[in-house]
Parts: structure tokens; sequence; C-alpha cells
């Protein structure tokens, strides 16, 4: 079966729960008649209850931006899987490369959040990608790889099919530069192939893999027409209503 396109907004650390409130009332109207995709709108921790009851009945979902991989203790600041379901998120962003640059996730960490995400029946969006240094020395591929395998070292072949993995190329995020459709298709093929080897072709052909970095309304189409992406992950440009509900009709 043909894989079910996502699209993902990352609002990062944007609006208040009023101003997110506000954005739902004005972006459903706009996406109203759209059922080729699956949206997730992942607002920071302080709205998620207020998008969770604003897009009830909308067959939008909310995730998360980050969660600790315990369920509770002494983590002063942090947000457990139990608290996320409780208000009713359904995903997870995990692995973001700004969490791994700014606050020192590493691909361990990241494997055990993937471990309490599936615990916890929330739907994770892996995130993988390259910097500039590493793709200028051709590395992208062994970057992507070595990331793939450590985050989903242990996992269950039948439990990941439900997965979401996006690739992200550091060098793209809030840059304004973009990788190419055809950069973008292969570093695709490549988290595929890798997760082909690591967990069987079954569940390679079910994970959805999104693109991240710079989506914009203006190169969405011919990105998310590539045969290998699935979908992507919107940072800047999933702010105004507008703007996202283009980038959802590609």
């Amino acid at each position: 079966m043909p894989r079910k396109p996502l699209i993902a907004a990352n609002w990062k650390m944007y609006k208040t729960p009023a101003q997110a409130a506000e954005f739902v009332k004005n972006f459903l109207p706009l996406v109203a008649d759209n059922d080729r995709d699956e949206i997730v709108l992942c607002p920071s921790a302080t709205s998620l209850a207020t998008v969770v009851a604003a897009v009830q009945g909308s067959g939008i979902a909310v995730g998360a931006q980050n969660m600790h991989y315990a369920e509770e203790g002494a983590y002063t600041g942090e947000i457990s899987p139990l608290m996320l379901k409780a208000v009713g998120a359904t995903h997870v962003i995990i692995g973001h490369s700004e969490r791994r640059q700014y606050f020192g996730e590493t691909d361990e960490m990241v494997n055990q959040k993937i471990h309490a995400a599936v615990k916890n029946s929330l739907t994770p969006i892996l995130c993988i990608g390259e910097d500039l240094e590493q793709r200028e020395a051709d590395k992208t591929e062994e970057v992507l790889l070595r990331q793939a395998e450590k985050a989903l070292k242990g996992v269950v072949p039948e439990t990941a099919e439900s997965f979401i993995i996006a690739y992200e190329p550091i060098w793209a995020i809030g840059t304004g530069r973009t990788a190419t459709p055809e950069m973008a298709g292969l570093a695709h093929f490549h988290i595929r192939s890798e997760v082909a080897r690591l967990l069987g072709r079954k569940t390679a052909d079910c994970i959805r893999i999104l693109y991240g970095g710079s989506v914009k309304p203006d190169n969405a189409s011919a990105l998310l027409n590539q045969p290998e992406i699935d979908g992507a992950l919107v940072g800047g440009a999933s702010l105004d209503p507008q703007s996202f509900a283009k980038i959802v009709d590609y």
C-alpha cells in the first residue's frame, strides 16, 4: 500500500497558548477538504492541551517537541511520556538537531526516548541529519546510517512500522538553504535502505520518511513529489496558517 503523506509542523519555541489557539482557528478552514495527508501540529509543551482541544474532531494530530525517557522522577523541568499521553499528544519529536546541538542529546539518549515512546504508545518522529562540515566531507551517508542504527537499536521490526523518520540536513535548517530534491531523495533512499538492513524490507516500506530543512510553499511540491519522500517536518513556514496550508496542499 502507498504510504500516506504526513506533514508536521514544528513550532519550536514560538506561540503562547492564545496564539496557538488562534492559529488552529485560522488553519482548520484552509485544510478542511484535505484528506490526502496526515497533519501533525507540534507546539511547545505549554500549548499542547490548548491545541489538542482546538483540533478535536478535525483529524489533525498533536505531537510534542521533546520528552524525557523516564515516566517519572527527579528530573526538574522535564516532561514524561505519561504526561504527554495525559494531555492527548499522540506523537513526539525525538532527536531534533537543535536538541542534539544545544542540549547535548546523544544517539544513546535518542534510543532511550524511542523505547519510551514505544512503551507508551506515542509515535516517534525520529530526526537524523548531517551538518555542513559532514556534507562537504562527503560523510552524509555515513552519518545517517550511524544515527539510524543507534536510534533503532533494540527496536522490534513490527513495532517500528508506524515510526516516522525526519531527514533534516542541519545546514538547511533556518538558513534558507535547501537540499535539492535529488539530494534529499538520495538521502531518503540511504535511510530507507538502512532501515531495511536493520529491521527488514517490510518495515522499511511502511516507515514514512519526511524531509525537514527550510521547507516553504515554493519548494514543497518539488521536494514532496520525490518518490522516497513521504512528507515534511516544517519549521518556520509552519508558524503562519496560510503558509503551512499551502505546504499541506502541495
